[in-house]
């Protein structure tokens, strides 16, 4: 587990299970979102900011593997890493259960970053990334 450069400890809440028990999997989705945005933060870049400046990183595919379901009050720690490739950014995140270490869920998230309305790469990722990200 030395590949990842982030997580973020969370706690599942009971509005985010379904009539299983279950966390619903649309949940897992916002999970990996805030943990990729929490990055961010803790790099000081605000993503609202970004937004105002003409910076929109977005996602362009999301692949996710169930594994273990999360149950409402369970804590989990949310993974990642990433990987540049061309003009993307793959973030590899996993969720593992606190309690017992086991996994929840693998997940890939490419994004792209739209620039002023048009498809670039950013120099302002390329250099914030430079020391975690692992070159395809």
């Amino acid at each position: 587990m030395g590949k990842y450069i982030y997580e973020l400890k969370m706690k599942v809440r009971d509005y985010e299970c379904d009539l299983q028990g279950i966390v619903n999997n649309a949940n897992y989705q916002h999970y990996l979102e805030h943990t990729r945005h929490e990055f961010l933060t803790s790099m000081g870049v605000s993503f609202a900011k970004l937004h105002e400046e003409g910076v929109d990183p977005v996602v362009a595919r999301l692949t996710i593997s169930f594994k273990t379901p999360l149950r409402s009050g369970d804590e989990f720690i949310s993974k990642m890493y990433l990987k540049k490739e061309g003009i993307k950014y793959v973030f590899y995140q996993d969720i593992y259960r606190a309690s017992d270490e086991k996994i929840v869920i693998k997940a890939t998230v490419e994004t792209v970053c739209i620039v002023n309305g048009r498809l670039s790469s950013s120099s302002l990722f390329d250099d914030l990334f430079a020391t975690y990200v692992e070159q395809q």
